[in-house]
């Protein structure tokens, strides 16, 4: 029997590099070896260095495949680069003026932008049959608002709709920095930074709250919803007509 694929939200950052090794070599217990990774690079037209992530994953398929005893052990791996950007604008960029005294004046741009990117991994993923999406949020980083069980809880939810099994396995397990850096460096694998793109709202303030995230997820769900609908069903106009640009 053919084992299922898998994809991984990949950023090229050491979390979602742990995800993509123990996915290819095994040694997880929620992260069973798949016949296929899909490794999804979103990009959201604020990155910066693009070859980056690209180059993290080659050198980390090189350096694994040079521990297995025949090459073909690993399982294969396609690197993809998602375009989200629009989707991203129509979440927040479009209408910021008007969303953010919505919920408190707070900034919520990653939570947009990480919308953003789950929802173009459920567009990726059903057409292709790909069951479970992993994701590298870690305990280590809940002062992102998007690394929080406010919205983790809720993309679970949104994702189970479509029948796209989400996990966060390595939360707890990461919640600090030298486990992760122990774990890539047992699979002989960079345990610094410089993996990822740099993007532009990278580690801007923001005071969100789990109150303010969560108004905020609960009123754009249901709106991604829609839109993936329309986009399954190849309704083109009325796709377009979830986000209506700002102008």
């Amino acid at each position: 029997m053919d084992k299922p694929e898998l994809a991984i939200l990949f950023s090229g950052g050491t979390d979602s590099l742990s995800l993509y090794a123990l996915a290819a070599a095994g040694g997880h217990p929620q992260i069973p070896r798949p016949g296929r990774i899909h490794l999804l690079q979103m990009l959201n037209g604020l990155g910066r260095f693009p070859a980056f992530p690209r180059e993290r994953f080659r050198a980390a398929e090189r350096i694994l495949k040079s521990q297995q005893p025949e090459a073909e052990d690993l399982p294969p791996t396609a690197y993809v680069e998602l375009d989200m950007g629009r989707l991203f604008q129509g979440l927040w960029l479009d209408r910021y003026e008007e969303l953010m005294p919505r919920y408190g004046g707070k900034n919520l741009v990653c939570v947009a932008c990480k919308l953003a990117m789950h929802a173009r991994a459920v567009l990726y993923c059903l057409p292709r049959t790909i069951p479970r999406l992993l994701a590298g949020y870690a305990e280590k980083q809940d002062y992102y608002p998007e690394q929080t069980p406010a919205f983790m809880d809720r993309i679970s939810a949104f994702s189970k709709h479509f029948g796209l099994t989400v996990l966060f396995p390595l939360f707890k397990d990461f919640a600090e920095e030298p486990v992760t850096r122990h774990l890539l460096e047992d699979f002989g694998l960079p345990s610094t930074g410089g993996g990822e793109r740099k993007c532009l709202f990278c580690q801007t303030l923001t005071t969100a709250t789990p109150k303010e995230i969560g108004r905020y997820l609960d009123d754009m769900i249901p709106r991604v919803i829609e839109y993936i609908e329309h986009k399954l069903a190849g309704r083109i106009k009325e796709a377009a007509g979830c986000f209506p640009p700002g102008r």
